[in-house]
């Protein structure tokens, strides 16, 4: 069975941090680009960050130069380093698979996983 299992999440001051963690399995987590997504109340899901296996990511504008993707195949886990929060940042945030890794940002997802909130409060 396919799992992601994304945690980490929390409530945090703003310009404070927080590390996400999404935990793979039931797939060959090597072979796959990963992506951090997140929604917020009554808006679309948003790319946030990329990454191709090749090491090769992504960042929405918002995020750029405060959050940093990461993975470790040894442990079949991603991360998401967030810095310097901002109440703009609160929403549900959902790691997943994506085919493609453009400039304009992370498609095709294979696999998501369930979300954790973030919550930054001002």
């Amino acid at each position: 069975e396919v799992q992601l299992q994304a945690s980490g999440g929390g409530l945090v001051e703003s310009g404070g941090s927080l590390r996400l963690s999404c935990a793979a399995s039931g797939f060959s987590f090597n072979d796959h680009a990963i992506g951090w997504f997140r929604q917020a109340p009554g808006k679309e899901r948003e790319t946030v960050s990329c990454r191709t296996r090749g090491g090769t990511t992504y960042y929405a504008d918002s995020v750029k130069g405060r959050f940093t993707i990461s993975k470790d195949n040894a442990k079949n886990t991603m991360y998401l380093q967030m810095n310097s929060l901002k109440p703009g940042d609160t929403a549900v945030y959902y790691c997943a698979t994506p085919n493609v890794v453009a400039v304009t940002g992370c498609y095709g997802i294979d696999y998501w996983g369930k979300g954790t909130q973030v919550t930054v409060s001002s």
